[in-house]
């Protein structure tokens, strides 16, 4: 018989941010296969019989190809037993959560999907600021800094971007976004346009950072941490 698959979102690190769902399908999981960010503390909850598979992707690191990840999900399920993809932040949001769904369809196994705290929110959460304001931010957007090359996509809507109305929150941006900020400026954001840097999220050397979008191009020209990060761009960033 096959198993059952439960992608559950753990949110950026920090254990307790897991919801209450997610740390019932960790105690009662057969395997884990865990993203590298969804390590530490949070395995704590794990049954000691359970098998841990680390299968997280990195930048600049040697990473286990999406097929074989997806294909491992597949065999633990089909041996039985409840199986939980433990995936950073919410699995939704870049996560290729979509290929490992269509793996386990085609495999015909069920599966449900546990949503998590967004590296997003709990960085705005961390900086004390909301991610929309009434009449001034009416909207956010969520955008990659990397397509799968590694280079900035190419097919961005650099207008939407550019809004003045907009927070924007880019994920996996360090290595790419002067190339952006350069684009962004020709579209007519402000140089002067806030920005925060946010690194490892929710750990205990979280670092945060509110500069302007020029200063930070130019800062990540010349020196790039290997810290896992985000940035967040637009007028609430430099509030409070």
């Amino acid at each position: 018989m096959s198993g059952f698959v439960s992608f559950v979102g753990s949110g950026p690190g920090d254990p307790e941010l897991l919801t209450l769902k997610a740390v019932d399908r960790l105690k009662a999981a057969d395997a884990i296969l865990f993203d590298d960010l969804s390590s530490g503390p949070i395995l704590e909850h794990a049954s000691a019989k359970a098998d841990l598979v680390g299968v997280g992707k990195r930048a600049g690191r040697p990473s286990p190809k999406q097929h074989h990840v997806s294909q491992l999900l597949v065999d633990y399920a089909k041996a039985g037993g409840h199986v939980v993809r433990l995936k950073s932040g919410d699995s939704g949001i870049f996560g290729r959560l979509e290929e490992e769904i269509d793996a386990l369809r085609a495999a015909g196994i069920e599966f449900e999907i546990i949503p998590g705290v967004t590296s997003a929110c709990a960085a705005a959460a961390a900086a004390q600021i909301p991610l929309t304001r009434r009449l001034l931010a009416r909207r956010v957007q969520f955008v990659t800094g990397h397509d799968v090359a590694g280079a900035l996509p190419g097919d961005l809507h650099l207008q939407s971007l550019a809004d003045p109305g907009a927070t924007t929150v880019l994920f996996m941006p360090k290595r790419t976004f002067p190339a952006l900020a350069e684009k962004l400026f020709a579209t007519g954001l402000r140089p002067d346009c806030p920005a925060l840097l946010a690194e490892n999220v929710s750990h205990p050397d979280q670092t945060l950072q509110r500069t302007t979008m020029a200063a930070l191009a130019d800062q990540l020209s010349n020196e790039i941490s290997s810290a896992p990060g985000l940035i967040l761009f637009g007028e609430l960033a430099e509030t409070p």
